[in-house]
């Protein structure tokens, strides 16, 4: 479903940013405010970025010094209004995986924020580095206050078969692309990366704002080349289509992205540049 254009004042995109620290951004649209939070990052084979072909691409740029490596930001997000839900997208990989990531709970005390405070977490996908989040080193609950977990209907099952995160079954609320979950926000179908991978977008009255997940893993290269496929994503082909079709979408209707492994502060606006798109990140 394409994007509508959002009712930009004078025509121009209206988040602003209102304060940073090393690993937070906080932002403001209409009556919305909304974060971005570090989890960490992870380096990942340079190999996994391939040609439509299945070749692999040698022309990245990555911002350590081992060229075989590239550098994923992981990107969690959060957002509320007087009133509403306060409601997380996505919760990071906890301690499961690599130690550069699961550092989500330290972010939220940087930026002043009580994980008590987080009422709904809105999951894109049931990838570890997205779900694990949810228990603290220990076992603990990390978000004591959570009465809902969002997830695409499709990724369930992959959730539930982590044996640690059965107790949060109760707290399941499968959807659909296009269904809502409140009038200001809906779900959005982004086929390709996994089973039920969803988007949410947050119509704030000023901006549209789209949590694109993993749409894109090396912003530096996919959106000046969308065509670029990821080793990870369970079907490439969709995926692929997946990207073209919604950076086109969000280019015309002047739509924010939110996304996972976009580089920090990893919000910001799409315009079309040569034969791809540019990524302006929140200034």
């Amino acid at each position: 479903m394409p994007f509508k254009k959002a009712n930009h004042t004078h025509g121009r995109l209206s988040v602003k940013a209102l304060s940073q620290s090393a690993n937070t951004l906080a932002c403001a649209s209409g009556s919305w405010r909304i974060w971005s939070l570090s989890d960490g990052y992870v380096d990942l084979p340079a190999e996994c970025l391939k040609y439509p072909s299945n070749k692999v691409c040698r022309q990245t740029e990555p911002p350590q010094r081992d060229a075989s490596l590239v550098r994923l930001s992981v990107n969690c997000f959060l957002f509320d209004r007087s009133g509403m839900d306060r409601v997380l997208i996505d919760c990071g990989a906890g301690r499961s995986w690599d130690p550069t990531m699961g550092h989500l709970v330290e972010a939220m005390a940087e930026a002043g924020i009580d994980t008590s405070s987080v009422t709904m977490i809105a999951l894109t996908h049931a990838h570890g580095d997205h779900i694990n989040g949810l228990l603290m080193p220990d076992g603990r609950r990390a978000f004591s206050g959570l009465r809902k977990i969002v997830i695409g209907e499709d990724a369930v099952e992959e959730f539930l078969a982590e044996p640690v995160l059965e107790e949060f079954r109760s707290l399941l609320a499968p959807v659909n692309g296009g269904d809502r979950l409140a009038d200001h926000l809906r779900a959005v179908d982004i086929p390709g990366h996994a089973r039920g991978h969803m988007g949410y977008l947050l119509n704030t009255d000023e901006d549209d704002v789209l949590f694109c997940g993993d749409l894109i893993h090396v912003p530096a290269v996919q959106f000046s080349r969308p065509e670029l496929t990821w080793a990870y994503d369970d079907d490439e082909a969709v995926a692929r289509a997946s990207r073209i079709k919604l950076l086109q979408d969000a280019a015309n209707a002047h739509t924010w992205l939110a996304g996972a492994h976009l580089g920090r502060p990893g919000i910001g606006s799409v315009i079309e540049e040569g034969q791809g798109y540019a990524f302006i990140p929140v200034a």
